[in-house]
């Protein structure tokens, strides 16, 4: 498959067909069943569902396995054998006091690569998940088959070269204002209440019928667990690690982009070099915009997602 970029409005019979395929609904969810798997002396938590070629879910800043609640079940009822994972200081899994960074988690999914599956597999990560994406098939590019982007994070954490100087002091004062063992806390028993979770994700779902009190829990629950705090400030003054203009060079598996059109996170303008791959015939990346979509769009608007995903995977032949 050559570059392909397809922009659909959200009532077109192109994603209308997607969504409204009984095979794809995604409302039945169940209850996932959750596994233990230790990891260099720290338990993480993984499910996997179906049988087939594998999907590795990775999820984004402060999610779970339970953000992929509506994918999963319906991936994996296509044929597919399906992997999510917390990745460290996350979800169900461990919060030790570590310094957490992208490479961090890259070295636990190569290692949860070789012990749990050891076939080549195609990695789906959203926000974060994506740029981990990126950085396995850059860097470890016999694990996998392709990629899916789903607003794909630029960084771990705004680089301050990036930002203005004012927004830099600011930030840099933050971090280490979060990183207080007085102040923090306090910070952080602030931001992880349930209502400022529900505020925090009407500013970034374009579709708020999806903000439900079970998403809510879903990301309140782990901010309960001991060493919550700790991971949060860490995460928050990690380096941000490799940007996707470096990284994309490097690939050569296929590409699916997937971009929410209303994410004030990650901007659809920030998408413009998967765009212009896209439409570059010599380039294996496939871009589809989704509007009134957010920063998550695999919970926002499953149904097209789910269906974006596996017909780009019957056309791939995966």
């Amino acid at each position: 498959m050559t570059g392909q970029t397809i922009n659909y409005p959200l009532n077109s019979p192109g994603l209308d067909s997607l969504s409204s395929s009984s095979a794809l609904n995604s409302k039945g969810t169940g209850k996932l069943q959750k596994k233990i798997w230790n990891w260099r002396g720290y338990d993480i938590q993984y499910a996997v569902e179906g049988h087939g070629v594998p999907l590795v879910l990775i999820h984004g800043f402060g999610a779970s396995i339970g953000h992929w609640r509506k994918n999963i079940p319906v991936l994996a009822a296509a044929g597919y054998q399906v992997y999510a994972l917390d990745l460290l200081g996350f979800g169900g899994s461990e919060k030790p006091a570590l310094d957490y960074s992208l490479d961090l988690w890259e070295v636990l999914l190569r290692d949860f690569w070789r012990s749990h599956i050891s076939v080549p597999a195609i990695f789906v990560g959203n926000s974060i998940g994506g740029l981990l994406v990126l950085m396995t098939l850059a860097n470890s590019p016999d694990m996998a088959k392709g990629g899916v982007l789903l607003n794909c994070a630029g960084s771990l954490n705004h680089r301050p070269e990036d930002l203005p100087r004012p927004l830099s002091i600011v930030m840099g004062l933050f971090s280490k204002v979060v990183s207080s063992p007085l102040i923090g806390p306090l910070i952080f028993g602030q931001v992880r209440q349930r209502f400022r979770i529900r505020g925090a994700l009407k500013q970034v779902y374009g579709n708020r019928d999806a903000i439900t009190p079970e998403l809510v829990e879903i990301l309140y629950r782990p901010s309960c667990d001991l060493g919550a705090q700790k991971v949060f400030a860490s995460i928050l003054t990690a380096p941000p690690g490799p940007r996707p203009s470096d990284l994309l060079p490097q690939i050569q598996h296929p590409l699916l982009v997937l971009w929410g059109e209303t994410d004030p996170w990650t901007p659809i303008q920030g998408a413009k070099l998967y765009q212009e791959m896209a439409d570059d015939l010599k380039q294996s990346v496939t871009f589809q915009s989704i509007p009134n979509t957010g920063h998550c769009p695999h919970d926002e608007r499953p149904e097209i997602v789910n269906g974006l995903i596996l017909e780009w995977l019957k056309c791939r032949d995966f």
